[in-house]
């Protein structure tokens, strides 16, 4: 599932392609691609139609388009498969194309949400005064934010029984880790991931901050994170981060930094990987 830097990539997009453009139609060609809005693809596409798209914004792993001159956003979940395309308004439909949002210029361009799995969508909502839409109003700030509260994460962080590694998933703490850099930056930290979160002093938990960062500014750098073709950009290109990744998937393969044959452990429905040499585990989780 996207993270923050793959999101953040494909926001850079929108609002280089998207941003300033009156929706002329929108057409919603699979009911599921709009089953967060409640009030169905009719209603969805009549309230979109003649609406100005504002400056893509992103909070987390959460992707949102302001509708200019209101206090309402488009929502999108890319869940599993979801891409946001700007394509030629000639291109051939995509084989799971969504929906179609087409505007009132000349650029001959035009915005299609395609989904392979339709476990994302888009969605209108209104929006809190912080200009977020209500329904992700809970979402911790992500720690590129530069709002980011470093003293009240470390504080929660002491104050939670939890394990780091599901404080970093814990999007009402920190927003923007998912599984991928969660491990990368254990990993960078040298801190396992079922480390107890009150164990963790101030200056570790700034250091795992600054890797958490720095692996997303790195990942950023290079277009995110794809293992196939289903994350893609706007212009339909893959990142490949992959080909930098210390932990993630390296299973059996030397630690990058000791040598140490690399391990993964069945995780909360995922996988955990780190090195057993680097990472010691605690007494409670060995």
């Amino acid at each position: 599932m996207p993270e923050l830097p793959e999101v953040e990539v494909v926001r850079r997009g929108l609002a280089r392609w998207v941003a300033g453009r009156t929706v002329a139609e929108a057409q919603v060609l699979h009911p599921r691609a709009v089953r967060r809005h409640p009030a169905g693809g009719e209603d969805f596409a009549a309230r979109l139609k003649g609406e100005t798209i504002g400056e893509a914004r992103r909070r987390g792993k959460y992707l949102w388009l302001p509708l200019e001159g209101r206090e309402t956003s488009v929502l999108g979940h890319l869940g599993m498969s979801g891409q946001l395309l700007v394509q030629p308004e000639e291109a051939p439909d995509e084989k799971h194309l969504r929906i179609r949002l087409r505007f009132d210029d000349d650029l001959g361009t035009e915005l299609r949400f395609v989904d392979q799995r339709t476990f994302g969508g888009l969605s209108l909502h209104e929006n809190t005064p912080d200009g977020l839409p209500d329904v992700i109003a809970h979402i911790a700030r992500d720690p590129l934010d530069p709002l980011f509260d470093e003293t009240a994460y470390h504080l929660a962080l002491r104050a939670r029984r939890t394990t780091l590694k599901r404080a970093l998933l814990d999007q009402s703490l920190i927003s923007g880790v998912g599984n991928i850099y969660a491990d990368e930056a254990l990993w960078r930290a040298r801190l396992h991931y079922e480390r107890p979160t009150a164990t963790l002093t101030r200056p570790r938990s700034t250091e795992l901050l600054g890797h958490v960062r720095d692996v997303m500014n790195a990942a950023l750098a290079v277009g995110g994170t794809s293992f196939d073709s289903l994350y893609v950009n706007v212009n339909g290109e893959s990142g490949y981060f992959d080909r930098s990744l210390d932990a993630y998937g390296r299973e059996d393969l030397p630690c990058r930094r000791c040598g140490t044959p690399m391990r993964r452990r069945p995780w909360m429905n995922r996988s955990s990987y780190f090195c057993p040499r680097c990472q010691r585990a605690p007494r409670s989780a060995s």
